[in-house]
């Protein structure tokens, strides 16, 4: 009984947030209180590990590195904590670890991950069909105009024989 109840106030409590994983550069807006005055300061940065590793439920966190002033910066946030604004995904990168701990040690370019080909194409926008068949045509009315070009004998070596 007491597990159906503390399990239906966890889901009413646990915010909707974006999928991102371990690999992405995020932008994580926080709201942060000065005094009287609130305001929302971003974070940005990759996600070096999540806990636990699904980043689900209502103990949730993810760690964001960044580098600031050439000296890293690691933040960890609750997933479902009333502070977060919201957190925007930049970009996705192909990565193999759950853990990303080891850019600890590297710095410079040997810190920057591969990116992942698919996040490009869920952000570019698809072309319409109109546009596909102009570029299309363009592309074949420029190879019909050109003559095939025969490659030049060099010295010392007999023409080919077709």
């Amino acid at each position: 009984m007491e597990n159906v109840i503390l399990s239906q106030i966890n889901k009413e409590q646990q915010k909707k947030r974006p999928n991102f994983s371990v690999g992405d550069k995020v932008n994580v807006h926080v709201r942060l209180k000065e005094g009287d005055k609130e305001r929302i300061q971003a974070f940005r940065g990759v996600v070096i590990s999540k806990h636990p590793k699904s980043g689900k439920g209502p103990s949730a966190t993810f760690t964001v590195r960044k580098i600031s002033e050439g000296v890293g910066v690691e933040r960890i946030f609750p997933v479902h904590s009333p502070f977060i604004e919201k957190i925007d995904v930049e970009a996705s990168s192909d990565v193999r670890r759950s853990r990303l701990y080891y850019l600890r040690a590297l710095k410079g370019k040997k810190a920057r991950l591969k990116d992942s080909e698919t996040f490009g194409e869920l952000v570019t926008p698809e072309e319409t069909p109109l546009e596909t068949a102009s570029t299309e045509a363009a592309a074949t009315d420029a190879t019909a105009t050109q003559a095939p070009v025969e490659p030049k004998a060099t010295e010392g070596t007999p023409p080919k024989a077709h």
